[in-house]
């Protein structure tokens, strides 16, 4: 086993959450038989803050990264991102919050396979309005810090696993996100680069003030971030 991760110094919360989730529920029919995946689940990130959502495959945590990010209806409760009450927002405002709110980091990369790595970093920047020059120093910087100065014009088919992930993280905070969601950022990546490519990521998320959600069944990397939530039977424990 590797060595215990090696992260910058926690967080220290302000008082007014980036997400409060209050007595949200989701259910889906199977079958004809109702399935209650979340049974009313209460949560607070605060600004800064990095939270590790801890569960067993299947326990619902990314259905409930799906409820937070807006990313689908069908959702009982209240969701507030940011201090918008986004419970009963239509499509195109549930858009506008993700694109000025919300970055993602998905277990799969989903780079765009005919764009380079800086273009996939530079391209939902640019959905924001901002210059393409502006657009195109931020995507450098990050993934120059990322380790990957030398890799800007390869598209992701010429790029290892981690590599692909660290501009995965890159196009999540191109933005300066209040919030990011990560499902399993790290699951397809084997256990040193999965530590090297996490301790960048947190390392990034605190530097800009970001907070994060974290879902993961990895203890290890759970351990390196400020508190550590547990779903299990629908409920936050």
């Amino acid at each position: 086993m590797s060595d215990p991760l090696v992260v910058p110094a926690k967080a220290d919360p302000v008082s007014d959450p980036v997400v409060r989730l209050s007595r949200v529920t989701r259910s889906f029919e199977q079958g004809g038989v109702r399935i209650d995946v979340l049974r009313g689940v209460d949560l607070a990130v605060q600004p800064g803050e990095i939270v590790a959502l801890l569960g067993p495959s299947g326990s619902g945590k990314s259905t409930m990264l799906q409820a937070i990010g807006l990313l689908e209806g069908g959702f009982g409760g209240k969701i507030e991102i940011a201090g918008i009450d986004a419970s009963n927002l239509g499509k195109d405002a549930r858009a506008a919050v993700r694109r000025d709110h919300i970055g993602f980091v998905y277990q799969f990369h989903h780079l765009l396979p005919d764009f380079n790595a800086i273009e996939n970093v530079v391209l939902p920047q640019l959905i924001t309005g901002r210059e393409r020059a502006e657009c195109e120093t931020r995507a450098r910087d990050l993934l120059t810090a990322l380790g990957l100065g030398q890799r800007l014009e390869h598209r992701p088919s010429k790029l290892s696993g981690g590599e692909q992930q660290r501009v995965a993280v890159a196009r999540a905070l191109a933005n300066k996100p209040r919030l990011v969601l990560a499902d399993e950022p790290t699951g397809n990546l084997d256990e040193a680069t999965a530590d090297t490519v996490f301790a960048q990521f947190l390392e990034l998320v605190r530097g800009q003030g970001s907070a994060a959600l974290v879902a993961t069944h990895n203890e290890r990397l759970a351990a390196a971030m400020d508190r550590v939530v547990r779903l299990r039977d629908g409920v936050l424990v």
